[in-house]
């Protein structure tokens, strides 16, 4: 019988129904529709399947259809037969229908499944057409022929001998299919080593021996081992670190072999626009359906319902395959606090999972938690790539060089994007790409007018930025950083802008670079603009970049007269940012000059105090700190504005109970400041908060009696790779 996993490993075709496990209830007391409909699908199989010739198991699937026909010869003698059939022969033919129904999706698996998968899976898959000829015996012993009439004795006689045979028949492995297969492992072992095989030696095999005979087909086999990997990680055969050898071998062998078709990168630019058009609608679906998930449930780097929430060091709480990935890819901070984590273990976050569940369940929302997530809260999902892997990946990316140095306008095109594919994932890849000299050829392609090369230059730019080692390499890099920038300020595509905004976040995790990326011509000015105007991904590019960049005490000058200030009090009306804007406008208030801009601006201050009153725990710590600040360095205007808002008294009262921790900590200071104004307006004769500082400023007190204060902005720092 075909187990489940062959059914999940169905590819491009539907999913198998209950139409593969029950005979259809319109055939049950209907004997010849059901007769009939066995023909049909007797008929069908042998017609869809002869004429095709599987890249393997070639020999299992012209046995399982030579015992079909003979059932099509069987089903042809009786199905006329006006006799009434006795209730075991209904029975057998009952079971007939189920073995079609599995010969049918085993025959699927084979013709659509790789060829590499196909040699991967060589023993199992036969143990599949093993089980079906027995079950097709114990049918051929079980089915009463001399119940039959009709039945003429050529046809018993073909019967018997199938019978006979199928009785004896043993697990039959193709010993070439086989051969094959060890071979494929043979050179999985070679490269692992360190040996990779000549361009005949791949020519002989993947050509000539598996018949993949252009890039398409490479192209084919990649996405189909990627989806396995990806669908089935943890219960793949191979397992997912050794599939990832074999997919870096094909990767390899692509360029290797068929070299960089020009048509291809036109051909993949119409499938992006398509495929662009296609996610839009998807995505805006399920933002419509999952608009009211709160956002404590949703993982702040993902940005969607957490499926396993786990604690790290720093307190936070993500979803664990994305904090996995984060911490695998080299990082040693928290994303949203910047703080270092102390260890890196991942602590199960019951409590928001029984309410996330109890939410979900209240809602109709399918959710489905893992069963032993407690016991891996130490490690981490993802698979390492094997040293295999590692030693393809590094062989492809020297002739992806290669071809960013010497290549066609289209070639440089596709070297670009597959670089970008290949910085995705693992900080291994991305240190090699870019210690092999990548980041040069990269940064020429950023003024390409190719939409296509600009785009993957940039985006590849960004993954390789993660790692931390490449962070100087990009901006030590003779005109790199004024690249990024060109890119930002004059994109081909928005996609191209948003990733070069995300680019210089990325930079910006380095204190020393900031000063440098906010001198640079253009570069503030175009992330106002994009924060202003952008997409709701753009916007987030630009905050995250600003908000780094504000963390610089010389910086806040550029800030102001660029409009990044302005930006960032006019986002903190857009809800997909407004918490991380409120965070920069914090830090930018500091500084007297900020204060004073900020200060006079009444969106500025309308905008932080409905953040206090309706904003995520997070956004009203961020805003009742940027008044905190504001209070302290904005002078007797701003904190006269904000201590006479009608509704403060009760937004700090809520604060201080219910609030975070940072957040009660924050309003405790603010109330002080306010029980400061008042004793001092009592004792000038209720002559207002003017006096109030005035008096305060005469007894050495000038910040209102929160000096030593430090205030601790939090907010989401997470770099999507694309």
């Amino acid at each position: 019988m075909a187990s489940a996993a062959i059914f999940s490993s169905l590819r491009r075709s539907r999913s198998p129904t209950l139409e593969a496990c029950l005979t259809p209830v319109d055939l049950e007391n209907d004997v010849v529709a059901l007769l009939n409909h066995l023909t049909a699908v007797s008929s069908d199989l042998i017609s869809s399947f002869s004429g095709k010739r599987p890249p393997f198991q070639k020999k299992n699937s012209q046995s399982l259809l030579r015992k079909i026909e003979l059932f099509v010869v069987l089903l042809d003698s009786v199905r006329d037969s006006t006799s009434d059939f006795p209730s075991t022969v209904i029975l057998c033919f009952k079971e007939l229908y189920l073995l079609l129904n599995r010969s049918k999706i085993l025959l699927d698996y084979c013709a659509q499944s790789s060829k590499l998968w196909l040699l991967l899976q060589n023993h199992s898959v036969s143990g599949h057409f093993h089980d079906l000829n027995r079950e097709f015996s114990t049918l051929l012993d079980v089915i009463p022929l001399y119940k039959l009439n009709n039945l003429s004795n050529d046809v018993i006689e073909q019967l018997a001998l199938l019978q006979k045979q199928s009785r004896n028949a043993k697990l039959f492995i193709d010993k070439h299919d086989d051969a094959l297969r060890l071979k494929l492992f043979k050179m999985l072992n070679e490269i692992e080593t360190g040996r990779i095989p000549s361009v005949q030696e791949f020519h002989e095999f993947f050509v000539k021996k598996l018949g993949i005979l252009d890039a398409t087909s490479c192209r084919a086999e990649l996405e189909f081992l990627e989806e396995h990997m990806l669908n089935h990680e943890d219960d793949i055969e191979p397992s997912a670190s050794v599939l990832s050898g074999f997919v870096a071998i094909i990767r390899y062998c692509r360029f290797l072999l068929f070299g960089f078709e020009e048509d291809e990168v036109e051909i993949t630019r119409g499938q992006r626009l398509q495929n662009s058009k296609k996610r839009a609608l998807i995505s805006k679906e399920i933002a419509d359906t999952f608009i009211t998930i709160p956002k404590d449930f949703c993982c702040p780097i993902s940005l969607e319902l957490m499926a396993d929430p786990v604690i790290i060091s720093s307190g936070q709480t993500y979803d664990r395959v994305s904090i996995s990935r984060w911490i695998e890819d080299g990082h040693s901070s928290c994303p949203k606090s910047g703080q270092l984590l102390l260890h890196k273990k991942l602590v199960p976050n019951k409590a928001l999972r029984n309410l996330m569940t109890q939410w979900c369940i209240a809602h109709r929302i399918l959710y489905s938690p893992p069963e032993n997530s407690d016991l891996a809260a130490e490690s981490f999902p993802a698979a390492p790539a094997s040293r295999a892997a590692v030693e393809a990946n590094k062989a492809t990316t020297r002739l992806l060089i290669q071809e960013l140095r010497d290549g066609s306008v289209s070639g440089k095109a596709m070297a670009a994007r597959e670089i970008r594919f290949l910085a995705k994932t693992g900080g291994e890849n991305r240190a090699f790409i870019a210690e092999s000299g990548a980041i040069p050829y990269l940064r020429i392609l950023l003024f390409s007018q190719s939409v296509v090369a600009q785009e993957n230059a940039v985006t590849a730019m960004l993954n390789l930025s993660i790692h931390d080692n490449n962070k100087s390499l990009i901006i030590e890099e003779d005109g790199c950083l004024r690249s990024i920038v060109h890119v930002l300020r004059f994109g081909h595509t928005v996609e191209s802008r948003e990733n070069a905004a995300a680019t210089l976040f990325s930079l910006s995790a380095i204190h020393d670079y900031k000063k440098k990326i906010a001198g640079e011509n253009g570069a503030i000015e175009a992330l106002s603009a994009l924060l202003s105007k952008g997409t709701p991904r753009g916007k987030k590019d630009a905050v995250t970049a600003l908000f780094n960049l504000s963390t610089h005490n010389e910086i806040c000058t550029e800030m102001i007269g660029f409009g990044a200030v302005r930006a960032l009090i006019e986002a903190l009306g857009c809800e997909e940012v407004a918490e991380e804007a409120a965070g920069a406008l914090a830090l930018i208030v500091r500084q007297p000059a900020g204060a004073a801009v900020v200060g006079e601006e009444d969106l500025a201050v309308i905008g932080l105090i409905k953040m206090m009153r309706c904003g995520s725990p997070r956004a009203k710590e961020n805003a009742v700190a940027a008044l905190l600040e504001l209070c302290r360095s904005g002078g007797v205007q701003a904190a006269e504005r904000i201590l006479k808002t009608p509704a403060m008294v009760g937004l700090l009262q809520g604060l201080l109970f219910m609030g975070t921790k940072r957040a009660r900590r924050k309003a405790a200071s603010l109330a002080r400041v306010f029980q400061r104004c008042h004793n001092a307006s009592l004792h000038y004769g209720g002559l207002g908060v003017g006096y109030a500082f005035a008096g305060d400023s005469a007894t050495g007190n000038p910040d209102l009696g929160f000096s030593g204060e430090t205030v601790i902005v939090s907010m989401s720092m997470s770099v999507s790779v694309s």
